[in-house]
């Protein structure tokens, strides 16, 4: 493929997102794992036009989700990985990452790297924050998306950590508790404690100790703590403030863990430049390097004392009260 049409293919990258998000909205894998079906039986499924419905699902046959042989269509693995029931399902992230506020403030991308703000916030009037907490709906969209995204994740951190030696580990910022879920699953012995937003936290169905509340305030004390996937959501004095919460209910023997993409050290680095990019539009974060965490860390007065891969894209950073 020439360069022009190789990058024709690129600058229509939105129209892939758009399809694939519909097709996660009307369900369209869950139906089909019931079995072939015709585009009219779709679209009487899903309320949807038959002839629209038709369009559609030929340019998702094309990218390879659907396979279609007589008229009647069928998953291929990854219209299987868009099932809501597949066990890395990541139709969730699908359902949020092509609706209305982020397909929004993506288009205001230009305007952030010309000023460097966050182009959610231009869009919107409002943080990304504020914005879900006035609108639930998105926000349940969202603890939806994060719970895909850390299916792909929880083995592999749960794996390559050995979580076993703490009696209580403390998930700040932990969603509904897939992460802390997976580790207690594996290590029967430990005590979890899932902390987060209240309204978060109101629908966790994890099997342990709940607390709500703002980890820019105080968090719950234990011998382990865990930040996966905060500090990449905020700039460096927002971290550092989360930082210092976690630093004073950890005991002198304590430990926290960071679970983050690392820029410097990414498997895959178009992902994690992406995901960088993400949080440059949505909420002014980034992604960091091992030297930059580093540097948080001391600011908090912690050390960093070991940085560990898995088998995922993210990474185990290790840090001591100072």
């Amino acid at each position: 493929m020439d360069a022009s049409r190789q990058l024709q293919r690129l600058t229509s990258g939105f129209q892939v997102t758009q399809a694939v998000h519909v097709a996660a909205a009307l369900r369209l894998s869950d139906l089909l794992a019931e079995g072939p079906k015709t585009a009219a039986e779709l679209a009487e499924l899903t309320s949807s036009d038959q002839v629209a419905l038709g369009r559609l699902l030929r340019a998702l046959t094309a990218l390879g989700l659907y396979e279609a042989a007589d008229g009647r269509y069928q998953n291929t693995s990854l219209g299987d990985a868009l099932r809501t029931d597949a066990p890395q399902s990541i139709a969730g992230w699908a359902r949020y990452i092509g609706q209305g506020s982020q397909w929004q403030a993506y288009g205001a991308l230009e305007h952030s790297v010309r000023t460097g703000e966050t182009a959610f916030s231009s869009v919107h009037g409002e943080s990304l924050w504020s914005y879900r907490d006035k609108h639930p709906a998105e926000r349940e969209l969202f603890d939806a998306a994060m719970v895909a995204i850390s299916k792909t994740q929880a083995d592999a951190i749960a794996a390559a950590y050995d979580f076993g030696r703490f009696p209580t580990v403390v998930d700040v910022g932990g969603g509904r508790g897939l992460l802390l879920g997976t580790i207690l699953a594996r290590y029967s012995s430990v005590e979890g404690v899932l902390f987060d937003q209240p309204a978060v936290v109101a629908e966790a169905v994890v099997g342990c100790r709940v607390v709500g509340g703002s980890f820019f305030e105080a968090v719950p004390e234990g011998s382990l703590h865990l930040l996966k996937s905060v500090l990449h959501d905020w700039a460096d004095a927002e971290a550092i403030a989360i930082l210092r919460s976690v630093r004073r209910a950890m005991p002198s023997d304590g430990r926290l863990l960071i679970l983050e993409q690392l820029l410097d050290q990414a498997p895959d680095p178009l992902r994690t430049a992406f995901t960088d990019l993400n949080m440059l539009v949505m909420t002014g974060g980034l992604e960091r390097t091992t030297d930059e965490y580093r540097t948080l860390l001391a600011g908090a007065d912690l050390e960093l004392t070991q940085t560990i891969p898995t088998s995922s894209d993210m990474f185990v950073l290790e840090a001591t009260p100072a």
